[in-house]
């Protein structure tokens, strides 16, 4: 019997133990430890901060669900993770030992990279459930007295999407209510460009997301460094046009990455930022027992930027890690050399409130096969349909692949198109 223990039960750590569990029958055990009792679905974390959503329905308790599949679960944080004795450490000192391991924790939100940065000073997130319910709080007390806006992504942030899409609901929502015309916005980026997204752009979305700006009279600054956050205004430092004053009474700014301590913490598993280096198997580059999947793992920059950004990991292409590492640990298992390797496709829908922005790259990495942006509202509704979607069948326990479904559906959708 092998002991296959997942670290982290999000969008990457569960449906991993799930394909674990399909793939390697009951004659195995796989453990999942995770520093939070229930799942939740971290896309729909700006819909809670708008109040479109709340944090229950998103969520549901982790333990049931996994004990249906006979896969066990500690509810408790990892502090660390010893390699060589093949442990993981729980914040309790216990050590739950493993033959093969796959990290799926995310990352560590460095809200402490920019002095003033994050919910407990003076901006919102939307990174975890606790934070969109916290930015939905400021939101509601806001509206009694509007006045300018801020939103965007500090210096070598990674995740771009969510800070687009919250400018846009946030832009809907306000003319809905009739205060647009009291509410100044003004979007922030490190990006080089606006619609850059960590990837050097996506088909047009440059052009999209700037027309966009344009037509709801959002201003923005790029190749931004934001130096500090006051409790009413940030400093921002802005190529050519150097330091300026932007004052808010409202601002969400996603920040940087890193890897988590337990994992940045084990001696040749990460690189200087903590995060997982991995070869194309999704297998750690030093230890061929540890796999890594999600945000938590190394990708290099698309290119080199003005101020730094990173290279976000989506959720088609987290699938596609997950399956890999899956189908590897197995084939370890099996005594077979690993052969499954991910596709690092992108697929990300951006809702907008009442309409969306679908993006794609095939593969995410330039160059590509496919790259385009389309706007439309059967992305904000594909987006409402793949949540209830990926809830419910986290809350089953199914291993069924969707991404790529999607993704052979549009095509074969031009292909008609075309005919």
């Amino acid at each position: 019997m092998s002991r296959v223990v997942v670290v982290g039960a999000s969008i990457g750590g569960l449906p991993a133990a799930y394909g674990l569990r399909a793939a390697l029958g009951e004659a195995h055990r796989v453990t999942v430890v995770s520093d939070a009792p229930d799942f939740h679905f971290v896309p729909s974390n700006p819909w809670v901060a708008m109040g479109w959503r709340t944090r229950k329905a998103i969520s549901f308790p982790l333990g049931p669900c996994l004990g249906k599949k006979g896969i066990e679960f500690i509810a408790e944080a990892a502090s660390g993770i010893d390699p060589v004795k093949g442990a993981v450490i729980t914040a309790s000192g216990a050590a739950v030992a493993y033959d093969y391991l796959i990290i799926a924790t995310g990352a560590h939100l460095a809200f402490e990279e920019v002095a003033g940065l994050g919910p407990s000073a003076n901006t919102v997130s939307v990174c975890t459930a606790a934070h969109a319910e916290d930015a939905y709080a400021r939101y509601r007390a806001f509206l009694e007295e509007p006045g300018p806006i801020v939103v965007g992504a500090a210096q070598g942030a990674s995740c771009f999407g969510p800070a687009y899409e919250f400018v846009f609901m946030l832009d809907a929502d306000l003319r809905k209510k009739r205060l647009r015309r009291k509410v100044p916005m003004t979007f922030v980026t490190s990006e080089p460009y606006i619609g850059h997204l960590g990837l050097a752009g996506v088909g047009d979305s440059k052009g999209l997301l700037e027309h966009e700006f344009r037509q709801r009279q959002i201003n923005w600054l790029t190749n931004a460094k934001i130096k500090n956050i006051e409790k009413d205004g940030m400093l921002v430092e802005s190529g050519a046009e150097g330091e300026r004053e932007l004052p808010f009474k409202y601002a969400m700014i996603m920040p940087a990455f890193k890897g988590v301590d337990a994992v940045s913490g084990a001696p040749g598993l990460a690189n200087p930022r903590g995060f997982v280096m991995v070869d194309e198997f999704q297998r750690s580059k030093k230890y061929e027992n540890i796999y890594a999947v999600g945000v938590c793992i190394a990708i290099p920059p698309v290119e080199q930027t003005p101020v730094p950004v990173g290279v976000p990991k989506t959720g088609y292409m987290i699938e596609s890690m997950v399956a890999a590492a899956v189908r590897n640990v197995k084939d370890a298992i099996d005594g077979k050399p690993p052969s499954a390797r991910a596709t690092w496709n992108a697929v990300c829908l951006a809702d907008m409130g009442d309409t969306g922005i679908a993006f794609v790259a095939l593969p995410q990495i330039p160059p590509r096969d496919v790259t385009w942006a389309k706007k439309g509202r059967w992305v904000h509704l594909a987006k409402a349909a793949f949540e209830r979607y990926f809830i419910g069948k986290m809350k089953k326990g199914a291993t069924e692949p969707f991404y790529e479904k999607m993704i052979l559906d549009y095509l074969k959708i031009k292909k008609l198109e075309k005919e």
